[in-house]
């Protein structure tokens, strides 16, 4: 990310699943192929995204990647379980959600129709912000909200800007390609709102 002044604004990225990693992106193959039978249809390029949002205390990379040392060089607000809830006190089966201050997006070069510009509003990037420490700690990989398919990285993006207001509904990805856990995030933020709408408000004093 470039560190210069620049007017709030908020991106996404479309990453390739896999990119610069030759195991994971073999592993999305299979595990896509698998799918796309199961759902008698053909399969599709898959996608994992990214966030770039720029506020007033500057550029910010927001992205869940493998948890690894020392965080808080890469911004890290909060670390979840990797396929199996109790296997999370071990590093290796964690993740780490970034919202890292001039940071890089490792396998950008490779991303499609990037960056997607999704708003420039001041209030809206400073909204997105301040919610990164707030995303649902989900493990990954597993549907524990019940919204129908796995969360992931995909899912907390589609939390983020579902909960700072942007029509997350409309965003598709590139032609040919699809983002799994996109729509349990939509859901899950969903609830969320719709939880706070139920909740009893304070008498006027």
């Amino acid at each position: 990310m470039e560190a210069v002044e620049s007017p709030a604004r908020l991106d996404l990225f479309w990453l390739p699943l896999g990119a610069g990693g030759h195991s994971v992106r073999l592993n999305g193959r299979v595990y896509e192929r698998l799918t796309a039978a199961l759902q008698g249809r053909a399969p599709r390029d898959l996608y994992h995204t990214a966030l770039e949002v720029w506020v007033p205390e500057g550029g910010f990379v927001i992205e869940q990647a493998p948890a690894g040392a020392d965080g808080r060089a890469r911004g890290v607000v909060a670390e979840g379980p990797v396929g199996i809830r109790l296997a999370g006190r071990w590093r290796l089966f964690r993740y780490e959600v970034r919202r890292w201050r001039c940071g890089t997006i490792p396998d950008v070069d490779e991303a499609v129709e990037s960056p997607l510009r999704l708003s420039t509003d001041p209030d809206v990037a400073q909204r997105l912000f301040s919610l990164v420490p707030e995303v649902p700690i989900l493990t990954w990989g597993r549907d524990e909200s019940r919204a129908g398919e796995m969360w992931n990285s995909n899912s907390i993006i589609a939390w983020l800007l579902a909960r700072s207001g942007v029509d997350a509904t409309a965003i598709r990805p590139p032609s040919g390609g699809r983002a799994p856990g996109w729509d349990a995030g939509l859901q899950v933020a969903l609830n969320s709102s719709c939880h706070a709408a139920e909740m009893p408000q304070p008498a006027c004093e």
